[in-house]
């Protein structure tokens, strides 16, 4: 198992001063070509090729030769590297912990990375090692050891093999001409290197090339049927003409494909029951309004379906659009860090489906990871419409966005 994160100032001072070390990686500046290669070496920690089943560690604020730079680490810099997490380059989303730390007498901005459970790693659709004081892109034989590593590990449950499907049930052809160019960088998608089973592997679509047997995640994302395997992946949407469900249905629909496909369809559905209105006696200038902002009902569906529970369970997302709000039902409760306490507040996020989220992402259905809430209060704040309003329980999130 990995060690703890938290490393004691006489641990970082050894590591700072250890020149040949694949743990440690130093930038004086926050600047420059710096947070690039500083994300290279985040995602090289996160793979832990040598697998050391410790924690990287970036210094900021440190020369080559481990001693302090003078950097002033405030706030600001602390705020912009804990965005590495969140900013959506490097997937799926790595664990760490930023610190400011005083070290050799002087600050120092330390970030701690955890070793993925679930490699490989990528970096703008580059995977980045590390072995000894060299950092560079994974070969194809790196690649296969990451594999191997994730393979036999405790996985997360989107990417548990579902023994009872095979390559068939799986979308080629939305794979290599949809995923693939959105997943990986250019030059490394134009290596043909790899066969179709070692790159469904490397993008968890499949448990190995040589065991090829579909994940969750892989069903999710290119299942020709995806409910045939998991039963709850679905939405369900009903149009309400009134403010109670008994009342009479002018509208149904059940969205069953992949989660790419889904939530667009869904969106379309939105779109068509939404209304505007244009508002010419306020200001000077025409303004549009809606019943509901359009971003924020996709930012909180686009969570529901990111966030649900796809275990144990064969219920749906629920969408219900009555007269005066929409009522937006997720199956599973807070997962991890997040809490009935603190969900919502800015900052608190974790995710119960990391690998989803980040197909999400490839996908473009997601921009940022942690800020989706935040996104859709403030376009309803700017569309004059009350917050969202949640409702937190053990197995079921309810959301609820009243009219304007």
């Amino acid at each position: 198992m990995p060690q703890k994160m938290n490393y004691s100032d006489q641990e970082l001072e050894v590591m700072l001063d250890d020149l040949e070390s694949d743990l440690v990686e130093r930038k004086e500046r926050w600047a420059g070509d710096a947070p690039d290669k500083g994300r290279q070496a985040v995602c090289a920690f996160a793979n832990d090729l040598p697998d050391h089943r410790k924690p990287g560690v970036l210094f900021v604020g440190a020369r080559d030769d481990g001693t302090p730079a003078g950097l002033t680490v405030n706030d600001g810099l602390l705020l912009t590297l804990a965005d590495i997490k969140s900013d959506g380059n490097i997937l799926p989303s790595p664990t760490l912990l930023v610190q400011k730390r005083i070290l050799k007498g002087a600050d120092i901005a330390v970030v701690t990375v955890q070793p993925a459970d679930a490699p490989p790693v990528r970096y703008k659709g580059r995977i980045w090692v590390r072995t000894g004081p060299r950092r560079g892109l994974a070969t194809a034989q790196d690649e296969r050891i990451l594999n191997e590593k994730r393979r036999y590990g405790d996985v997360p449950f989107d990417i548990q093999p579902v023994p009872s499907a095979t390559l068939t049930d799986l979308n080629r052809l939305q794979f290599e001409q949809e995923y693939l160019p959105n997943a990986l960088a250019p030059d490394i998608l134009a290596a043909n290197d790899r066969s179709y089973e070692q790159r469904l592997s490397a993008c968890r679509m499949i448990t190995a090339a040589e065991d090829p047997v579909p994940t969750v995640l892989g069903l999710l994302v290119l299942g020709h049927r995806p409910t045939d395997f998991i039963p709850g992946a679905s939405i369900q949407f009903l149009r309400i003409d009134g403010e109670d469900l008994s009342d009479d249905i002018i509208d149904a629909a059940e969205f069953d494909g992949t989660v790419g496909w889904m939530v667009r369809a869904l969106d379309d559905k939105m779109n068509s029951h939404n209304r505007v209105r244009v508002d010419i006696t306020s200001g000077r200038i025409e303004k549009r309004v809606y019943d509901y902002p359009l971003t924020a009902l996709q930012q909180l569906t686009r969570n529901a379906v990111m966030h649900r529970t796809y275990e144990g369970t064969n219920a749906p997302v629920r969408v219900s659009w009555f007269n005066d709000r929409v009522e937006i039902i997720s199956p599973g409760g807070p997962f991890g860090a997040v809490t009935s306490e603190n969900f919502g507040q800015p900052g608190i996020a974790d995710y119960r489906n990391r690998h989803l989220a980040e197909a999400m992402k490839v996908f473009g259905l997601v921009q940022r990871f942690g800020v989706g809430i935040r996104l859709a209060q403030r376009a309803l704040a700017e569309n004059g419409s009350p917050p969202a309003e949640f409702k937190v329980q053990p197995t079921v999130v309810f959301c609820i966005i009243r009219k304007r």
